[in-house]
């Protein structure tokens, strides 16, 4: 492979020529062809040939014949007719061995040659005012660029800051003089024809420029080495102090959080209806779906971020990052922990008021039915008992009197059980802590104090009576017989009418079977109630009968009785319209409770394949990170799949979110046909994304390890082949570690001569908390130390030094002046001041500050 390259002489006199060279670069391949090697041999040889004969020589063998350089510069004369004279092709010669020898070797950033020079002088007299170097002409006229590439690299020859641009004639003679004294740099150019020529020879300038280069190239190379090795430990200390910065920002801002989350869950506060505990449990809702899932997946980045970060500082040998105080790992975790005890009892502790005012309300409703219809039923008895109309009375009437006095009596006895009832309901209702219980009380108090007056004024008219009785004698035994299984009757129609209406709340099928079944013993007793409610109406005919057979016209109202005959009519066929409406009640619950079945087994069958589901990819995640057959990346890709694939199934999650939320709206708070809860699916989703996501940053950080350690894929297998090998623990309990026992066999079997010493202090390294257990993260740790090397202080110390030109302490100029200016700045603002004798002011501790990178000293 051939390429010609050709190079134009031009002159500044007006006229130019061309003076043509070819190159040839031949393919290393070819080189070592030994036919072409032979036929190079000829053909060159041949073509020498034709060309020294005109000088009267010839040659046989070209390494040998031009060994001296005599018969090659006679050749180089006879193909370039120098001995005619000819200046331009003499320059055009000397040019093209100066470009060849001196400047074409020259490269800077990929770069070459003559772009290669002018980027080496650009970068070094940047920093320079007054300089801005763009060519190889104009741009040197005032002779600051040739002091300031002096300066650059030998700050002791002079001074450039007491220069003058206006001084070019003493800039050039100043920087000449100090190339030719103290650089061993010839003085090739006159300063006065720099001046004096408005566009100064291109190809002069790049000649004498190129001597400072390679004066200067070599000790410049050594300090651009030192000046990168700091750059590369100064980048990643700034890298590792913004992963600090963003560690201790996120885990303020979630430890915040959690702080004021938790005082809302721990708060038990009841409120006072349905509808605000409702908005409670809405409220609930929303935090678990809305709130804290983005929360569960900050945690988690925080420890992962954690992790890579305490990884990156183990790669670079720097102290572990240690938190400000409450903000460990540990800590966050502590107050997660917190947060969600009191997360779990509060969805319950909700549930239990939503059926503790469900209750309430249902008891207050009976309550104010049972007191409205006592309270009804008392209204005038009091008045009743008082009057004294037996004192007027006939011996018949005070007869009917003391029969009308025994059926109260009768009906007063019957209202006993309905005041125990209400006081019962009343009670419970004080225990059940109901918001309006002091109406209910009052209410309650004066029921009690009625029905306790009224009990002494039935007592006290019972004995006017029985004083009375002895001279009233006469007593219309059907109406007394009337009122004594009328009063009873009537009571039973109230009570069975109550039932009918009475409300009730059930929870299973069983519940409302149960009614019904004591709904068919009640209709069941309905011909018996019929066949008394005859006999009663009987007696009634059996006094019309009487009074008409005998002529008898006293009145037909009952005087031992208020219940007529008109009533009892009445309030039987409200019986019987309510048994049916009863019986329809009964039958839409059933229905109800049907429904809620059918979300029973609904959410059943979604729990019941979601939880074998959510058990077999942490399975799968287990496998997968144990494995040792394929590569990191391989791992890596499988894990990534599994993650894919628990992403895609979250809609499932969602979907059997949705089915709970209707059964608790139903308000069903057990389910037979699955051992799964909504807790137990929440507990396992979260914790399979946490699974996933910290297996995933365990695999990055073992990729991470082996890259920056230079570890191979087979190395990493190795380690893992020997440490499942070993690893007990993990063939029984599948959490990857191992015991110290096992771990001492993997060394010994690794070739380590352990002695208890230096098993000790391995152990150290590996279990700094002394749990006993080596994870398969300290394991690689431990080997990558061993076998892979790492800057060290030292070293850093090494690199300054070449700096400061082998002085115990840096200046800041000099510091700016090798490194990058953010390093520069880096060091300047946190290197201490040097403490020894001899440095001048503001010089700086190199040493102290490498150390200190190392976590090898207290700055």
């Amino acid at each position: 492979m051939m390429t010609q390259v050709e190079t134009t002489v031009h002159y500044d006199n007006g006229y130019e020529d061309e003076y043509m060279i070819q190159e040839e670069e031949w393919d290393r391949d070819m080189l070592l062809d030994p036919a072409w090697e032979q036929q190079q041999r000829k053909t060159f040889t041949a073509w020498c040939n034709s060309h020294l004969r005109k000088a009267g020589v010839q040659i046989e063998n070209i390494e040998e014949d031009f060994r001296n350089g005599l018969k090659l510069m006679l050749l180089l004369e006879v193909i370039s007719e120098i001995v005619d004279g000819n200046v331009k092709m003499t320059l055009g010669m000397i040019w093209t061995i100066i470009l060849r020898f001196a400047i074409q070797d020259i490269s800077v950033e990929e770069t070459s040659a003559k772009e290669g020079l002018l980027l080496w002088c650009q970068r070094k007299t940047a920093p320079y005012r007054n300089v801005n170097v763009q060519n190889f002409h104009v741009s040197w006229k005032d002779g600051l660029a040739f002091c300031a590439l002096i300066h650059r690299h030998r700050p002791d020859l002079l001074d450039y800051s007491k220069l003058n641009k206006d001084d070019p004639l003493g800039n050039l003679n100043l920087a000449f003089d100090i190339a030719e004294k103290h650089l061993d740099i010839p003085k090739m150019l006159d300063a006065e024809d720099i001046i004096n020529t408005p566009k100064p020879d291109e190809r002069a300038i790049m000649t004498y420029v190129s001597c400072f280069y390679h004066a200067f190239a070599g000790a410049e190379q050594v300090a651009e080495t030192a000046a990168n090795r700091i750059c590369k430990v100064l980048g990643v200390n700034q890298e590792n102090e913004k992963l600090m910065e963003e560690y201790e920002r996120l885990a303020s801002e979630l430890l915040e959080w959690i702080r004021r989350t938790t005082p809302w869950l721990e708060n038990r506060t009841p409120e006072k209806t349905m509808a605000e505990m409702q908005r409670k449990l809405e409220d609930f809702r929303d935090y678990r779906r809305q709130h804290k899932p983005p929360k569960v997946q900050e945690k988690c980045q925080l420890e992962i971020n954690f992790n890579t970060l305490q990884t990156k500082l183990r790669i670079s040998n720097r102290p572990a990052f240690m938190p400000s105080e409450g903000k460990m790992v540990s800590d966050i975790a502590s107050a997660w922990q917190g947060l969600e005890q009191a997360e779990k009892g509060y969805e319950e502790w909700l549930l239990t008021e939503i059926r503790r005012l469900e209750r309430v309300d249902h008891l207050a409703e009976k309550f104010r039915q049972k007191a409205t219809n006592h309270e009804n039923w008392a209204s005038g008895k009091e008045l009743f008992l008082s009057q004294k109309d037996y004192e007027t009375a006939t011996l018949t009437e005070i007869r009917a009197l003391l029969r009308k006095h025994e059926a109260f009596e009768s009906d007063l006895a019957a209202h006993q059980d309905r005041v125990e009832q209400i006081a019962a309901i009343a009670q419970e209702l004080n225990e059940l802590d109901y918001h309006d219980v002091a109406a209910v009380n009052q209410r309650c108090q004066s029921i009690c104090d009625l029905w306790d007056k009224l009990g002494t004024l039935t007592q006290k008219r019972r004995e006017a009576l029985e004083r009375t009785e002895k001279l009233l004698e006469t007593i219309d035994q059907l109406f007394l017989e009337f009122a004594k299984r009328s009063a009873p009757f009537n009571n039973w129609m109230e009570g069975a009418m109550e039932d009918l209406q009475d409300m009730f709340i059930v929870h299973t099928i069983e519940e409302v079977q149960s009614l019904i079944a004591a709904h068919e013993q009640f209709k069941a007793t309905l011909p018996e109630a019929d066949s008394e409610r005859q006999a009663i109406l009987g007696i009634h005919n059996e006094v019309q009968k009487i009074s008409q057979s005998y002529g008898i016209k006293a009145s037909f109202i009952n005087s031992y009785s208020t219940i007529t005959t008109e009533e009892l009519l009445n309030k039987w066929e409200k019986v019987k319209k309510l048994v049916p409406q009863r019986d329809s009640a009964l039958q839409e619950e059933m229905a109800r409770q049907h429904a809620n079945e059918r979300l029973r087994r609904q959410f059943a069958a979604q729990a019941n394949l979601i939880g074998p589901w959510i058990q077999t990819r942490m399975e799968e995640i287990g496998r997968c990170s144990l494995e040792i057959g394929g590569t990191l990346e391989d791992q890596m890709t499988q894990l990534k799949q599994i993650e894919h694939v628990i992403v895609a199934y979250k809609p499932n999650i969602d979907k059997l979110e949705g089915d709970h939320q209707l059964i608790q709206e139903s308000l069903v708070f057990d389910n037979k046909h699955t051992n799964y809860t909504m807790e137990h699916i929440r507990v396992g989703w979260e914790l399979l994304l946490t699974t996933i996501a910290r297996t995933i940053n365990e695999i990055e950080t073992q990729i991470l390890t082996r890259d920056a350690k230079g570890i191979s894929q087979q190395q990493m297998n190795e380690f893992r082949s020997s440490f499942n090998h070993f690893d007990r623990v993990q063939r029984f309990k599948k959490n990857g570690a191992m015991e110290t026992d096992d771990f001492r066999a993997c060394l010994i079997s690794m070739g380590y001569d352990l002695g208890e010493v230096e098993f000790a202090r391995i152990m150290m390294l590996v279990d700094s908390n002394a749990t006993g257990i080596v994870s398969f993260q300290s394991f690689i740790d431990f080997m990558t130390r061993e076998t892979a090397d790492t800057d060290t202080a030292e070293q850093v110390v090494a690199s300054f030094r070449i700096l400061a030109a082998d002085k115990p302490y840096i200046l800041v100029e000099e510091l700016r002046r090798e490194l990058p200016p953010e390093q520069a700045e880096y060091c300047i603002m946190r290197m201490p001041p040097y403490a020894g004798h001899g440095a001048p002011p503001g010089a700086l501790d190199y040493t102290a500050f490498s150390t200190a990178l190392y976590g090898e000293s207290d700055l």
